[in-house]
């Protein structure tokens, strides 16, 4: 019998001043060399969007400038990507699945950082060439006994911020995610 391939994690800290951190495949934004060729791709939500809904981008957006932990879970057919069941009890919120199309890597970074060139602090991964689900999860790492260090800072053993899921889309599967805001507002 053969064993199935096992799923690849990367836990990385991923900064935004633009307040969205994004996966996305640098393929489709190699016309991106500046400002002025990235405003009008990226510069409003509509832009974002329509990315989004081609498979190019998926969005990690809470509105929020800072520096995130994110892991990234890549799973495959037969042993998808699931969250622990550490992560399991501190997941705050759940995204519905966005579409990714990989032409072999996927680069994770702020939204300003989207482009033809890898910024310095821009994590890239090699993908499969296909068709993905991705599912973001945001967790409350506070939360957990022993995650913060006594100056505030996570402690070594403290969860990410997020956790994306990244699994080969079925092959019925045609409905995702297309809104900028990558999780529903709580309604009240």
């Amino acid at each position: 019998m053969t064993d199935l391939p096992r799923s690849v994690e990367t836990v990385s800290t991923v900064s935004t001043d633009a307040g969205m951190l994004a996966l996305w495949d640098p393929q489709c934004f190699t016309g991106i060399v500046d400002y002025d060729t990235w405003d009008p791709q990226l510069g409003e939500d509509e832009d974002v969007e329509r990315h989004i809904r081609s498979g190019a981008l998926v969005p990690i957006n809470i509105r929020s400038d800072g520096a995130f932990g994110v892991l990234v879970r890549i799973g495959v057919s037969g042993r998808p990507a699931q969250l622990t069941e550490r992560e399991h009890r501190h997941r705050l919120v759940t995204s519905d699945a966005y579409l990714l199309h990989s032409q072999g890597q996927v680069w994770l970074s702020g939204i300003e950082a989207v482009g033809a060139d890898a910024w310095s602090d821009t994590v890239q991964f090699d993908l499969p060439v296909g068709r993905y689900s991705v599912v973001i999860h945001l967790i409350a790492w506070e939360d957990e006994e022993s995650s913060v260090n006594t100056d505030g800072t996570p402690s070594e053993t403290a969860l990410s911020d997020f956790v994306a899921l990244i699994n080969p889309a079925g092959s019925g599967q045609d409905h995702f995610r297309s809104a900028v805001e990558t999780f529903d507002r709580p309604e009240g």
